[in-house]
Parts: C-alpha cells; sequence; structure tokens
C-alpha cells in the first residue's frame, strides 16, 4: 500500500501523488487513518469494468433462476418480508 500523509498532499499538491502512483493506489493518510485512495485514470477503468461485469454476471445468474423455476412469487410486499424474516424457505 502506498501511503501519503494528507498534510504532505497538501503541502507539496499533485506532485506528491505523481511520485508514487505509478507503484499503484494512494491511500491519504489523514488523522493517522486511511481517508482517500487515489488511483490512476486506467486503474478506475478497470474497477468500473469490474463491477460492471460482476453486475452483468448477477443478472445472467438471477435470468437462469427465473427460467430453472429457483425463484418465489409473493401477492404483497408484507409476504415477501415476512419471508425473509423467516428462517425457513417457503
Amino acid at each position: 500500500m502506498n501511503a501519503l500523509p494528507a498534510q504532505e498532499l497538501k503541502r507539496r499538491g499533485i506532485a506528491a501523488v505523481d511520485d508514487v502512483i505509478d507503484k499503484g493506489d494512494v491511500h491519504v493518510i489523514r488523522n493517522n487513518q486511511p481517508q482517500y485512495v487515489v488511483v490512476s485514470e486506467a486503474r478506475y477503468q478497470e474497477l468500473v469494468a469490474e463491477a460492471h461485469e460482476g453486475y452483468l454476471a448477477r443478472v445472467r445468474l438471477s435470468l437462469e433462476d427465473v427460467k430453472a423455476g429457483r425463484v418465489q412469487k409473493f401477492a404483497t410486499a408484507d409476504d415477501l418480508l415476512k419471508a425473509l424474516d423467516s428462517d425457513e424457505p417457503a
């Protein structure tokens, strides 16, 4: 993990990030705690693409469940909430 104190960022500006970003994501430390993460544009695009792929995978699995009949239908929202609160499958 690349760590950069917030004071250093304040003092040197973006040049402080430029010095370490090529080694990976930069965690900005404020009050001795990681508060922010600075990533390169390329890394950001990777994260966005991975999140999108994860979303698509979940949708595909849900559609497979619907096709295979592995879904439950509820007449009302209250019925759904009761089923979610229940420990037993409906």
